[in-house]
């Protein structure tokens, strides 16, 4: 087994935890506005943000297979893949409210965690920078014109998101960060 396979084994078991925890999310928000005489609207923003938050976590995990060959086993690895992966599921988790918590607008629930979940993914991409660029072999990545104009334009985007007031600028934000990734995906 290799020092990537090693590694990957804990960093894919968090980062699909995560996956499980989006998804539960969506599957217990469709249950909670199915139930009988409810008045618990879904709307646009959350929806949105859990699509960006799955996007964003499926850039990092292939963004793993392109540092495998930078990847030693070592305790602070193991420390920064769990932290990272953390923050991941603690986003995730976060996305969508749970049963209990009465909230009867997701709209409402946005607004409330945009800041956290936001935060936290640009903590990641500051963090994923940082790697790049104190890795000799990942730095010339980081300098490549495209790759700079994508990742200020994610920067800027995931900013305006957590500063935005009005559902109406919150949805075309949203929708901007993930027509990002969609676009980066098919490059």
């Amino acid at each position: 087994m290799s020092d990537f396979e090693f590694v990957f084994s804990l960093f894919g078991l968090l980062l699909g935890l995560s996956l499980a925890e989006l998804l539960g999310g969506l599957a217990r928000t469709i249950e909670r506005r199915l139930r009988p005489g409810g008045t618990f609207r879904i709307g646009w923003l959350t929806p949105l943000l859990a699509i960006f938050v799955l996007l964003d976590l499926l850039s990092f995990w292939s963004a793993a297979w392109f540092v495998r060959g930078s990847i030693a086993v070592t305790g602070e690895t193991l420390m920064f893949v769990t932290l990272f992966a953390g923050v991941y599921y603690l986003a995730a988790h976060l996305v969508f409210p749970g049963d209990a918590d009465g909230t009867p607008d997701l709209d409402q629930h946005f607004f409330r965690v945009r800041r956290i979940v936001l935060g936290g993914m640009l903590l990641l991409l500051a963090a994923q920078l940082l790697f790049y660029l104190v890795t000799p072999a990942l730095a010339p990545a980081l300098y490549r014109p495209l790759s700079v104009v994508l990742t200020i334009v994610l920067a800027l985007l995931i900013g305006a998101a957590m500063m935005v007031r009005g559902p109406y600028a919150a949805r075309i934000i949203m929708l901007l960060l993930i027509a990002r990734y969609v676009v980066v995906y098919l490059l």
